[in-house]
């Protein structure tokens, strides 16, 4: 069996945020898959995914922290610089972690560890909403 759709996030601040629980929302279909894969892809070059701790909230807080230090705004190398200060960093920080994820599915659940979440990594001060594709396969 295989399912794709196209599904919206909410537009969030700059930032790391836990989006699992916004994505389960949007694919009931996923209570179908008994075995199976489920592939999230990120439209967007400004924007990315990863896997990460869901419960301390200072995790997400670290990360932003650690990203700005490593890939720092208004750097003099820059030459893509249309959209303003966080344009070229953006698309930096988007590349280092990457617009895909790819999560095991089990008994219509994702089957991932007790503290791993989905994380939205928004790195645009005015991102606006993010669009995903979601492609569920398996059997069911």
């Amino acid at each position: 069996m295989w399912i794709q759709k196209e599904i919206k996030l909410s537009a969030k601040k700059r930032g790391f945020h836990l989006v699992t629980h916004e994505i389960l929302q949007q694919i009931p279909e996923l209570q179908n898959i008994k075995t199976g894969l489920m592939n999230i892809f990120i439209q967007h070059t400004s924007a990315s995914l990863t896997i990460n701790e869901n419960a301390d909230p200072t995790v997400r807080t670290d990360f932003e922290s650690f990203f700005n230090q490593a890939v720092p705004e208004n750097e003099a190398y820059y030459l893509h610089m249309d959209e303003g200060s966080d344009d070229m960093p953006a698309h930096l920080k988007s590349s280092l972690l990457g617009c895909s994820l790819n999560i095991p599915v089990t008994n219509g659940r994702l089957n991932m560890g007790i503290w791993q979440g989905i994380y939205l990594c928004e790195h645009r001060n005015y991102g606006g909403s993010r669009q995903l594709v979601i492609t569920l396969q398996g059997t069911s």
